[in-house]
């Protein structure tokens, strides 16, 4: 029988005694473990528990929320190997991208500890006007309260972390709702940050449908914050239902790679294997719409095509694997169809789209499409690629922007003018030049534009999210 696991809810672990949702493996659909499903009363008694916690760490010294973090750090970097199997396993994750994720978690606490320690605020020149001339002005920023918040499947540990390791560093509380398909990684999470020392009702998980525990996070009054990661039409709801919450949306994309004339090709075509295909394309910032200059458009489809066929499909466990499943039958259906629909209108493929394993889909390169088909005007969400040909850098920024999304682009060139160009006229969070979009370290702020998201994740930049500005004036 699959294990039976249990949630942290104000410092004690609880659930064995709710209904049951399964954690399928998505490669072989065998379950690997069982989670408690929350109920009203759970999502209550979290938020109560939260209200404490959020006291005890809005007290909590700056060294000492740092030294907390710390040990987080250093216990997720122990338990590693267990960290990627559990990623492996309930997500699909290709081994080699589980274990990079469980270092790159390491990595996001680490910065979090150092920014815990860091001075927030700063001088007011109360001298610059004549009215408050002789008055000693500073500001300082302090914890929003309790935090809301609600993550996906694709980095079950490393895109929790960008919410709890700020949470945690600037002194407030949290309750975490992970994805029903992904939460075991959450659960080991919880374990570590009880170990480091977290105080009771600092860090709350509860595991269940959006309809009830995501919708009462939201709505709830006493949650000062809710932060999310996830699909445009539901971003677009919370924002609506949140009151007057603060909001912070990290959505989806179509992210564009420009790459021009004089580009260093075969750096470009290793980094867009890696960025089209890593975690089988579900990633908020995988390549999807690649603009080749049309005078090295048929060289760089070639030299494409050839790397991609080199990956290896299959068992996510299997340590030379490349490419896993997609997170469930539902997700490869529907991709299916978008492919299908895109060869009915006059796209090519140029390799893969073959299913693998009944629940892989081979890394897939489409030539000939168009901007009103599904895989480019829509975030694919899968391991599909376009390439597209342009005849001049102007069309390329302006074939990247046609897009509702905008949250990183990658922009391949030696032009130093062009690359300005680029930076100043592409609407999106992140413009990388001479890489691709997926390109992310975990303290550089990150968020997108238009339907890509409001306000910016990376440890620090989620700290002035997390907290409010108090101002202090002395009458002296």
């Amino acid at each position: 029988m699959a294990k039976r696991f249990r949630v942290l809810i104000g410092g004690a672990w609880v659930g064995e005694d709710r209904k049951g949702i399964d954690v399928v493996n998505p490669y072989d659909n065998s379950v690997v473990g069982v989670v408690p499903e929350a109920t009203a009363e759970d999502v209550d008694r979290a938020i109560e528990a939260a209200a404490a916690g959020s006291r005890a760490m809005a007290e909590m010294p700056a060294w000492k929320r740092s030294e907390i973090l710390d040990r987080i750090s250093e216990l997720i970097l122990r338990d590693k190997e267990e960290i990627a199997a559990i990623i492996a396993k309930e997500a699909g994750k290709s081994w080699k991208f589980a274990i990079a994720e469980a270092e790159r978690s390491a990595e996001t606490f680490r910065f979090a500890a150092l920014e815990a320690r860091n001075e927030h605020g700063n001088l007011v020149p109360m001298d610059a006007s004549p009215v408050s001339a002789g008055r000693f002005g500073y500001y300082m920023r302090v914890p929003i309260g309790i935090i809301g918040a609600i993550t996906p499947f694709n980095f079950p540990l490393n895109l929790v972390s960008h919410k709890v390791a700020p949470a945690i560093a600037s002194g407030n509380s949290i309750i975490l709702k992970p994805a029903t398909k992904t939460p075991l990684t959450a659960v080991k999470l919880a374990a570590l940050l009880e170990e480091a020392g977290l105080p009771a009702g600092a860090f709350n998980l509860l595991i269940g449908s959006g309809r009830i525990v995501g919708n009462m996070l939201v709505e709830d009054d006493r949650l000062a914050m809710i932060t999310f990661t996830g699909s445009p039409p539901v971003g677009i709801d919370i924002k609506k239902r949140s009151g007057l919450k603060r909001v912070t949306l990290e959505l989806g994309s179509n992210s564009p790679t420009i790459i021009d004339e004089d580009a260093d090709l075969d750096a470009a075509v290793a980094r867009c294997v890696v960025g089209s295909f890593a975690n089988s394309g579900q990633v908020c910032i995988s390549v999807q719409r690649i603009f080749v200059h049309r005078n090295r458009y048929d060289e760089f489809l070639q030299k494409f095509v050839a790397a991609t066929k080199k990956l290896k499909v299959g068992d996510p466990m299997d340590k030379g694997s490349d490419i896993g499943p997609m997170i469930s039958c539902e997700e490869l259906t529907r991709i299916l169809e978008w492919l299908e629909e895109a060869k009915s209108i006059g796209a090519r493929v140029e390799t893969g789209g073959e299913v693998v394993d009944d629940t892989c889909l081979a890394p897939t390169i489409l030539s000939g499409v168009t901007k009103e088909m599904k895989v480019v005007c829509s975030e694919v969400f899968a391991p599909v690629v376009t390439v597209m040909p342009f005849e001049n850098f102007d069309e390329a920024l302006d074939m990247a922007n046609d897009s509702v999304f905008g949250l990183q682009a990658g922009v391949y060139t030696n032009d130093i003018g062009k690359a300005f160009k680029a930076i100043k006229r592409l609407d999106v969070g992140g413009v990388i030049i001479n890489d691709i979009p997926t390109f992310r370290v975990d303290h550089m702020p990150y968020g997108g534009n238009k339907q890509s998201g409001l306000g910016r994740e990376g440890v620090r930049y989620a700290i002035e999210e997390m907290t409010n500005i108090k101002m202090v004036c002395l009458n002296l």
